[in-house]
């Protein structure tokens, strides 16, 4: 369980962003809230431009938050788009993420109990 204090997202943000750059992928990620056992997750995700999620399920409710750059959701009735300061709400279902610039998202994800 990762519970330990981030005092400045931004810094972080930078620090992944950074990362992302320099990794093969494109992308960067620190899980800054939650482990295996809890039900709320947030995730730091660090996108360079054209850099996305391929389309993928939902496994309870969850939102984006975007920290820098901007980003789209795709999967719902039409695409959402938000730049930085814009929370969104992940659709139901598949869903996948672009974006057109480096962007660092909050990832937030609440894990319904299963069935």
């Amino acid at each position: 369980m990762n519970h330990e204090p981030v005092n400045d997202l931004t810094v972080l943000a930078r620090e992944l962003l950074a990362a992302a750059r320099s990794a093969s992928s494109g992308r960067a990620s620190r899980t800054i809230f939650g482990g295996a056992a809890d039900a709320l997750h947030q995730t730091l995700v660090a996108l360079v431009a054209g850099r996305g999620l391929a389309e993928h399920g939902n496994p309870g409710q969850g939102t984006v938050q975007v920290l820098l750059g901007s980003a789209t959701l795709h999967g719902g009735p039409e695409p959402l788009h938000g730049a930085a300061g814009a929370l969104l709400a992940i659709p139901e279902g598949q869903h996948s993420l672009s974006t057109t610039e480096d962007t660092v998202l909050l990832l937030t994800v609440a894990r319904l109990p299963a069935e």
